[in-house]
């Protein structure tokens, strides 16, 4: 996490020179001069060695005519030292915690974009399906088994789809259908909660099938929170994208999925073609 901090730091001054430079300060010296600032502090920033506060991205973005670039930079110093948050700390005492987290996030959002090509997203999924998830993720990263009390954190995020004026926008990779956590019959009532989600007045839910000409590649799956936040998440972290230019690159990447996918009758016919590949799995399980 430190690195990837680091590493944006870095990115962060030498975008900043080459401001700096672009506007004739073929110096950090001259430069200093007209801000007021120290030499050492210009050095510090481009080099990576200090963070630039907001009013130091302000008066840099003005001095050197890049006034357009503020509020990208601004959030990108915002979210410097969050960029990467490590799942074995956050995961430390249980993932009862983490679920409790996304609640008020959930609150404030008022349209959700979704993608995830492989799982089912966590809010339409049953407590078996989620306990089956939180057991794997307590195995991996060796945090404690709270199981019970994080599927209850989930399932509470599930009363978001019915009050309010909310709008979920889903997309799911058929291969999410089929991605078996917990065994046939999880997976059958698993899939008969998604086709009773697509009747919700506020949820869109597409499916991708997995023959469909792609308009992008597949990629990972990702959250988005209103137009303000992303939440992309990995085996070994959680990156929280906030930056303006960034944010608008999930939504065009969830837009170009949307282009992929099919609704209504059609996702139906796929929902229920899994149905039945989980149901004779069944059967064979038995016999």
């Amino acid at each position: 996490m430190n690195n990837q901090a680091q590493e944006t730091r870095e990115a962060l001054g030498a975008r900043l020179r080459g401001f700096r430079k672009d506007a004739g300060f073929t110096s950090g010296r001259a430069f200093a001069a007209v801000t007021g600032w120290q030499e050492s502090k210009v050095s510090r920033i481009e080099n990576g060695k200090q963070n630039a506060s907001e009013d130091d991205i302000r008066v840099w973005c003005e001095t050197t005519g890049h006034s357009a670039e503020i509020s990208d930079l601004i959030a990108t110093v915002r979210n410097m030292d969050e960029l990467w948050m490590e799942w074995r700390r956050q995961l430390q005492e249980g993932t009862e915690n983490r679920q409790k987290k996304s609640l008020p996030l959930y609150r404030k959002t008022k349209v959700f974009r979704i993608w995830d090509p492989s799982t089912i997203w966590g809010t339409i999924q049953t407590s078996a399906y989620a306990e089956s998830i939180f057991e794997q993720v307590s195995t991996l990263y060796e945090s404690p088994a709270d199981t019970e009390a994080a599927v209850a954190r989930r399932l509470e995020r599930q009363s978001y789809l019915y009050k309010g004026d909310r709008i979920f926008n889903v997309l799911l990779g058929e291969q999410a259908l089929y991605s078996n956590h917990g065994g046939s019959e999880v997976m059958r009532a698993q899939l008969d909660r998604l086709m009773a989600v697509l009747t919700l007045p506020r949820l869109s839910l597409g499916i991708v099938p997995r023959s469909a000409p792609l308009a992008l590649w597949v990629g990972h799956a990702f959250s988005m929170f209103d137009d303000k936040l992303v939440m992309v998440e990995t085996y070994s972290a959680e990156m929280s994208v906030t930056q303006p230019r960034e944010v608008d690159v999930y939504r065009k990447a969830f837009e170009f999925h949307r282009q992929s996918a099919v609704y209504g009758q059609a996702a139906r016919g796929l929902i229920l073609a899994a149905i039945d590949h989980f149901a004779r799995m069944g059967r064979r399980n038995r016999d």
